[in-house]
């Protein structure tokens, strides 16, 4: 007999999962779901997927396994400089000119990666930034949120593989990495004047209001909208935009895009690259 969640269970979890978090699990991504809920289902002394849907949605544990749920079923697809023209972009058009709208003014610049899932992307923003304004005297900072507690812990360590850091050109890998002292470990750590410059907490894109900043320069929401309904995503995008300062930029994924959305103070500069009027 096939273990699988009973099709009222998956009923309940998708709906579940995109009323908290957006993101749609349509029938297509049952066989996915079960795969990712099986380490849920060791770690809590069952043994099949069905027993699992029962104790969460008919034995009262779905207080107590909530997070734990939306951890599994979150999709956290991540690279340092993945897509790597947003970062050609950041470097060689976005920092001189939002350099241009400070006339000469101290203040720090402010980036906000939006799903940051395990960190690659916050970090690779500062790298990118902090070869460009160095990383003495606070001149920026990144915010880097998710939903899922356990990635953002993830992020936090600043641990990677070190086959993950490949992407990364040598000169910064060489600056901005360091490697575990024991060889057999194969894993890299973002060195500490990195770390300084990021910080990480919890965030659901789908909250009405975001307890973040209202003046990021530059705010990376990518491949995560696609997961969204069409409606969801407009919220999402008119919630981000409202974080961004005049003359700002908001940076998608390279399928996504603000078509549709009622968005008038936004142009756009690039492919997936929009910037809020000055």
């Amino acid at each position: 007999m096939t273990d699988q969640l009973q099709e009222r269970h998956f009923v309940k979890l998708s709906r579940l999962v995109e009323e908290h978090s957006g993101i749609r699990l349509p029938p297509g991504k049952r066989t996915m779901v079960e795969g990712r809920l099986r380490k849920r289902i060791r770690a809590l002394g069952l043994t099949r997927v069905e027993d699992y849907g029962c104790a969460i949605f008919e034995g009262g544990k779905l207080n107590d396994e909530f997070s734990h749920l939306i951890d599994c079923v979150t999709t956290n697809k991540t690279d340092f400089f993945r897509e790597p023209d947003h970062f050609d972009f950041l470097r060689e058009r976005a920092l001189p000119l939002l350099a241009s709208l400070r006339n000469g003014a101290h203040s720090p610049y402010k980036f906000w990666s939006a799903a940051a899932s395990i960190g690659a992307e916050a970090y690779t923003i500062a790298m990118v930034v902090g070869e460009a304004l160095g990383l003495e005297g606070h001149r920026f900072s990144v915010l880097g949120t998710d939903i899922s507690t356990e990635v953002i812990a993830q992020a936090q360590r600043a641990v990677y593989p070190a086959a993950m850091v490949d992407p990364v050109p040598a000169r910064l890998r060489e600056r901005y990495l360091m490697r575990a002292i024991d060889a057999e470990r194969q894993e890299v750590r973002i060195v500490p004047e990195l770390r300084r410059m990021v910080r990480f907490h919890c965030l659901n894109l789908m909250d009405p209001t975001y307890r973040v900043d209202r003046d990021f320069d530059v705010i990376f929401c990518r491949n995560i909208l696609i997961y969204f309904a069409k409606a969801t995503q407009d919220a999402v995008l008119k919630r981000l935009c409202n974080h961004l300062r005049k003359g700002g930029f908001l940076i998608l994924g390279h399928s996504e895009s603000l078509a549709g959305a009622e968005l008038s103070a936004m142009r756009q500069m690039a492919p997936t690259i929009f910037r809020r009027a000055a």
